[in-house]
């Protein structure tokens, strides 16, 4: 289930968050007041009043924090796509990271559009915000599945080892 709701939530930020992300690299200053990061940017230069330079650096460091959600998101579409990883759960610990990563930042963009003003940036944080903590709400509540052994590879599993036996 958790696995499922993760894809459906790399589908949205993927390419969103790369975009914006490209977008901030391509042309910094320009990029930080469109409506995804326009928060951020009045909240540092109102706060901060940063100069060109590390406004420019601010804008950079957003992205990065963008890309690496983004990568993470990634990582584990394709850690997804191999049956025994995604049967014991080995993707689980990139969604979980992506998932952090994430509700922090739009969390506090969040914050910030409060702050500023900006409703219209504060519901689309908001809403992204809400859709990363209900996917990790549904990864905290699934249980793992249960490995089941048949009884003959238990016995191979001891017989394997018969030191072991003898040492206990």
């Amino acid at each position: 289930m958790s696995s499922a709701n993760g894809v459906l939530i790399a589908a949205y930020f993927i390419p969103t968050w790369l975009i914006i992300s490209f977008r901030i690299m391509v042309s910094p200053i320009h990029a930080f007041y469109e409506r995804p990061n326009i928060s951020v940017a009045i909240f540092l230069s109102d706060h901060f009043h940063l100069a060109a330079v590390s406004t420019v650096r601010a804008a950079w460091l957003l992205a990065l924090a963008k890309v690496t959600v983004a990568a993470f998101f990634a990582l584990f579409l394709a850690l997804l796509t191999r049956p025994a990883i995604r049967k014991s759960g080995g993707c689980d610990e990139a969604l979980a990271i992506a998932l952090s990563l994430g509700s922090i930042i739009s969390f506090a963009s969040m914050l910030m559009a409060s702050h500023a003003g900006e409703m219209e940036a504060m519901r689309l944080h908001a809403t992204e915000l809400l859709l990363l903590l209900g996917t990790a709400i549904v990864m905290l509540v699934e249980r793992p599945a249960a490995i089941v052994v048949p009884a003959e590879e238990r016995v191979e599993l001891t017989s394997n080892y018969p030191q072991a036996a003898q040492n206990s």
